[in-house]
Parts: structure tokens; sequence; C-alpha cells
């Protein structure tokens, strides 16, 4: 990125423009006054020193409570370099140096003042200097065109004194070079190196997955705020927390472990002494202290799965928590400390939830600034391919021997998978336990044709038992037992019979998925691949129900059932 500056040949009759250089006063390399400062590096200093590269001006950009230091460097600089024409600028850069907004509007501020004549003078802004708030402010000034110049940078080079004065170097930062270029392709490297990352090497062509992990790299990079993955059950949720912990600690920093709960586990005391851990003596049982998960992800990530299912008790300290990063743990009333990044999963609708009184509102608007919902394995069935050889590979090396498949039995699973039938509802979990099995019972390594068939067959009965609880058709006889629950014992004298079978089934549908989402995709498949463009199941879900005077949660096992 750097070219040693050399006085340009302008021709004996050519005049040179002036040079002009901007840049921020040093307070600390450039304010040195000590009586060998002349021996020491001063890069504004630097700037001037260089007798085959003379400057005609120097802007001197500095904040006004700095007039006696600025006074006092200009005097030398005037001193070292009599040709040169010094001028003060008084800046406000904000109270704090280190916040971008106000430094960038101070620095922005400066150039939309100062007069800049590009077509007689040539302009460099001096980025040694200042804070590096300020000097990344300064080259984003520049890049984008408010400050019409090049980027000068000086250095220490003490093998250089002139008349016992460290000249130092000074070089030159070219926008437009072609090392900038190979620059700008290496970030995008990096960047899709941290996306396949995410995507665990995994060659998807979902474009709207695609685009899903390129939104999360960004936020997982840039921002340590709380996240929530949705999905349903088998997305691939817990999998890409982990992955998200790894880029943060290869890329920036993050100290501490991944820690893991999943919240559809804990109840009761049990749940507040997982959590945020007890003192001893807490509760029965309670024979020593525990810290509990929030401590034990001090300084790394906490991956909260299911947390639509934490208790409202637990919902609230889990809010201080996040917020304050302090909490007290259960039977203690003292506080304690931890420095947690926070990803919570669910498979559930947050918004339902609250609605219904069973999440705190606070909390859902907590978690919810950075929420991405990743589609089941059904809703990317180009993506089944690549998914197939990734849980070879793995499912080979989890046996220890090479397992393949030849072509027929790629295809006619690859026909099986990526068909209508195939409803995928455990996603890639079902995915994973299929691709084990085939790779276990394949003969000398090799899965065929015949295994194929006779495993994806069992797959597809175990969905059929899946929406059904019970594992056999539906019968009139089934109706009560699953109606009178959500609306009441005298439900058939309220409604007509016709409506009743049909909800029946909705009710089982809805049952039995794990979202409002996926009991539309279950219920409407025929009709929304008619329209041949996708619709708003989880809203004609909702409105059937209401029908009735019902809603997600009323139809849920356990859910409000009527006694």
């Amino acid at each position: 990125m750097y070219r040693e500056l050399s006085h340009p040949n302008t021709g004996s009759d050519a005049k040179p423009r002036p040079k002009v250089v901007i840049g921020l006063l040093g307070t600390k390399l450039d304010g040195i006054k000590h009586h060998d400062r002349w021996t020491t590096w001063r890069p504004s200093l630097c700037a001037l020193l260089q007798k085959e590269w003379p400057v005609d001006r120097f802007e001197l950009l500095f904040e006004e409570k700095f007039d006696p230091l600025a006074s006092f460097v200009m005097e030398d600089m005037r001193g070292c370099s009599p040709h040169t024409e010094v001028r003060p600028h008084h800046v406000c850069l904000g109270d704090n140096p280190w916040d971008f907004e106000s430094v960038y509007d101070g620095l922005a501020t400066f150039a939309k003042s100062y007069p800049f004549d590009p077509d007689h003078e040539d302009y460099f802004i001096h980025i040694t200097t200042g804070t590096h708030v300020a000097q990344i402010c300064l080259f984003l000034l520049t890049e984008t065109g408010q400050l019409p110049a090049r980027l000068l940078q000086t250095g220490p080079n003490h093998r250089i004194v002139v008349a016992e004065k460290s000249v130092g170097r000074i070089d030159i930062i070219d926008l437009n070079l072609s090392r900038y270029d190979r620059m700008a392709t290496r970030f995008s490297r990096e960047q899709e190196e941290a996306q396949d990352f995410l995507r665990s090497g995994i060659p998807t062509k979902n474009a709207g997955f695609n685009t899903l992990i390129g939104m999360i790299e960004r936020v997982a990079l840039r921002s340590k705020e709380p996240m929530l993955l949705t999905g349903p059950t088998g997305a691939g949720k817990s999998q890409l927390a982990r992955r998200i912990c790894e880029l943060r600690r290869q890329r920036c920093g993050l100290k501490g472990k991944f820690v893991e709960v999943n919240c559809a586990t804990l109840r009761g005391d049990g749940a507040m002494s997982a959590l945020f851990g007890h003192v001893k003596g807490a509760f029965t049982g309670a024979v020593a202290d525990r810290a509990g998960v929030l401590r034990e992800a001090d300084g790394g990530l906490l991956f909260l799965d299911e947390i639509g299912e934490l208790g409202l008790d637990e919902q609230a300290m889990l809010l201080r928590a996040v917020e304050d990063k302090c909490f007290s743990p259960h039977g203690s009333d003292k506080t304690v400390h931890s420095d947690f990044q926070l990803i919570a999963g669910t498979n559930r609708d947050l918004h339902e939830l609250v609605a219904c009184g069973r999440f705190r509102e606070d909390l859902q608007a907590r978690v919810n600034l950075w929420t991405f919902a990743l589609p089941g394995l059904a809703e990317r069935k180009e993506d089944i391919a690549p998914n197939v050889d990734y849980e070879l590979e793995r499912a080979s090396a989890r046996l220890g021997r090479k397992i393949t498949m030849n072509r027929e039995a790629r295809q006619a699973f690859l026909r099986f998978a990526e068909s209508p039938d195939a409803t995928w509802q455990g996603n890639f979990r079902d995915l994973n336990a299929i691709m084990l099995r085939l790779a276990t019972l394949a003969e000398k390594g090799r899965i065929t044709e015949d295994l194929v068939h006779a495993e994806t067959a069992l797959l597809q009965a175990h969905w059929r038992k899946l929406a059904r609880p019970d594992g056999r058709p539906g019968t009139e006889a089934d109706d009560p037992a699953v109606l009178s629950t959500v609306l009441g014992r005298d439900f058939a004298e309220r409604f007509d019979r016709f409506d009743l079978v049909q909800l029946a089934w909705v009710v089982r549908v809805c049952r039995t998925s794990r979202s409002m989402a996926e009991a539309g995709r279950r219920l409407f498949n025929v009709s929304r691949e008619a329209k041949q463009k996708s619709s708003n199941d989880t809203d004609r879900v909702r409105k059937y129900l209401a029908r009735f005077g019902l809603d997600w949660a009323s139809v849920q096992p356990g859910s409000g059932d009527f006694p």
C-alpha cells in the first residue's frame, strides 16, 4: 500500500503545484519539549524535513484546549522549514476522542468549510497523528472524496539524521493502487471464508439461506448484542450457535467457552440453580454451592435453546443478567457478575407466547434485536444433495471406515429426499439419522439402491406416525378426545359435525407441529404449490383457529386444556 515519495519530474519550464499537508496535532509525539527533541522523531515535523519533497503549506488541526501546545509545535515547524506556511485550525471532536460519531462530525465540518482548490493545489492528509478513531475518520473522508486528497504517512528512520534532526521517512497511500484492490479482494475472500465456516463448509445453493448466513456473519463479527435463532426442531440452531462462537473466538478475541443448555429440561428450583447457580442450603438437596451456566459462560457465549420454555421468574432474572451482566444466585442476597454473550433459540413463536402471557414482553424485546429464522430442510431441498455428502463424511468418520454410495443409490435417495412426499419433520436430525443408518448397514462400505429404498420406506412410516399421535388413521371416535380438551365438553352442541371433523384434523396437525408456520405448510401444502408462490401459512392457521375461538397456545398439549 505504501510507496516512497520522490520529487516529481516536472520539467525545467513547468512550475510545481503547491503541496498542502493537512494533519492533526500529535499531542504526544509532536509535543515533545525536552532539549534534545530534534533528535527524536516527531510526525508533523517529519513531513516538513524532506529535502526532496518540500511542503508549501501545512494546515494543523487541533482542539482549542491544546492552544499552548499547538503554538509551541508550530514554532518548531516554522523553525525547521521556514519556507512552509503553517496555519492553525480549531476543530471540535467532542468530549470523547473514541466516539466515532462526534470525531467524524468534527472532521467532516472542517472538510466542508475548507476552500479546497484541487485544480491548482495538491492535497495530502497526514494520518499518522491523532487517535485511531480520528485516523479512520480521515481515511473515510478521503476515500469518499469529501477530502480531495491523497493520504500521507510518516514514520521514523533513526539512521537518517540531518543537522542533528531526525528526518524520518514519508510514504503516500494511493487508494487507486492495485495493491488496494488486492486488499479489497482479500477482505471479500475472508468474508466468504467466514460465511463458509458458518455453513460448516457445505456448498449451499438456497439463495434465501445464503443471504441469511451473510447477515449472521456481519452481525456476529460486529455486535455483541443478543441474537435469536428461530426455526423448527432440527433446523441446525445449536450447530450454528456453536459456529458463531468459534468465529467470534477466531476474529473477535472471544476468550470464554461455549455453554449450551436446553431450557425445556429446566423445571422448578432446578431451573434457577442451573441458570444462576445456588448457595449451599438454598433448597432441599443443595448440599454445596453451584456456579450455574451464566457464570460458566463468563467471557464466552451462552446458548439458551428453547428459551420459550423458561418460567416467568427465570425470564425476569435472565433479563437483568443480560442488561446488567449481574444477578443473584438462588438463595443468595449477593450479586455476582458475568459478562457473557447470549444467543437464544426457539421453535416457538415468542410473539404468540407474549400474547398469552407465557413470555415476558420486555425479555422478548431484548432478545429480538437480531432475529434470524432458520428454514427447515423441506424449504431448502436444493441443499439436500450437498448435505447428503456432508452427512456421509460425518458418518464415515464416526464409523471409522470410508462409506460411499453408488450412482443409482444416490439418485434414488435424492429423488425421494427432494420429492413432495419427503416432509423432513425432524429436519437435519432425520437426514443425519438416515445417513448414519445407511452407512452402518452398507456392506463393504457401499450403499446400494435396495438399501436406500428400504430405509426411506422406514423413514416415511415414521413420519406418518408423527402425523397421528397413535400412528393409525383418524376416526370419528378420535374427535371427542381431541376437541373436548380445547373446546369443552359441550363442543358438539355448538358446531356443525362437518366443521368438527375438519377441526379435529387441524388440531392434531397443530399438536404435532413445532410452530404455526410448520402446521400451515403441512395443512396447505397442495394449495400453496398450486399457487406457485409462498403464502402466509401462519396467518391462515391463525384465522382458521379464530373461527372457533381458539389460538395456537390453546391447542397445544397440556396448554389450558379443559378438565
